[in-house]
């Protein structure tokens, strides 16, 4: 008895980033992630960079607004233990600049549309989210005894961005939220562990700057963090596995 023919035309191509039959298995492999991460970088790019230059701008503009129209009085949010043990440090403003870098990379490495549309949807809730917050509850940090001319770059920070929208550090949330997504898109691109691992130290480090370039107190930056995983939680649930 012979045996029919396999058509080629019904064996299907594996996905874009499909796993090696050695890695299905459960083995690790990375080999050729360099060459997964370049080409999501420039899949979709002209949606991603429209996309993302009107976002910024539509965020800045409502943020700025609500700083300078709040609904009423602001309160001072108090210190705890947290902020007395972390010194004001120059050398974190570097690393707070570093968020409008990190906030990027998520969007920047989606390879799948439906994702990327999503995340947008998610991100831009979460920014809604919080500015109301700042326009029905405001809140700010407290004066600080600082002669901030002497630290001209953090000088321009304060200038521009008042203390107020505080509570929760919507600079936190961000980073949180940037974060989670990163993780399961590098999982996703099976890059080296330590990539992983940077992105986690990279995290870290932004909300330590928030502190140390006293743009923000403790309990704003627990706030962020709740409300950048709760987001964060919900999006990629929503999304499943499919950045």
């Amino acid at each position: 008895m012979t045996h029919p023919q396999r058509d080629p035309a019904r064996v299907h191509p594996a996905p874009f980033d499909s796993l090696p039959s050695h890695a299905a298995k459960g083995i690790s492999d990375t080999s050729g992630w360099p060459g997964r991460l370049g080409r999501r970088f420039v899949l979709y790019w002209p949606l991603k960079g429209v996309g993302t230059t009107t976002f910024m701008f539509l965020f800045f503009w409502s943020y700025f607004w609500i700083l300078k129209n709040p609904r009423g009085d602001a309160m001072v949010m108090p210190e705890i233990w947290l902020d007395r043990w972390i010194d004001f440090t120059p050398a974190a403003f570097p690393v707070y600049l570093m968020l409008w870098l990190y906030v990027f990379l998520p969007p920047a490495v989606m390879g799948n549309l439906r994702a990327l549309v999503w995340f947008g949807v998610w991100v831009g809730a979460m920014c809604v989210f919080c500015l109301a917050l700042f326009w029905w509850f405001p809140t700010q940090t407290p004066v600080f005894d600082m002669d901030w001319s002497q630290y001209p770059g953090v000088s321009f920070v304060k200038d521009m961005d008042a203390p107020g929208n505080a509570c929760p550090s919507l600079h936190v949330g961000s980073a949180v939220f940037s974060f989670c997504w990163l993780q399961r898109i590098l999982r996703q691109l099976r890059t080296p562990v330590v990539l992983q691992w940077m992105s986690a130290v990279q995290c870290v480090a932004i909300i330590w700057s928030t502190m140390a370039t006293l743009q923000h107190v403790a309990l704003d930056v627990f706030a962020g963090i709740a409300v950048g995983l709760a987001f964060a939680a919900a999006s990629l649930a929503h999304v499943k596995n499919t950045a």
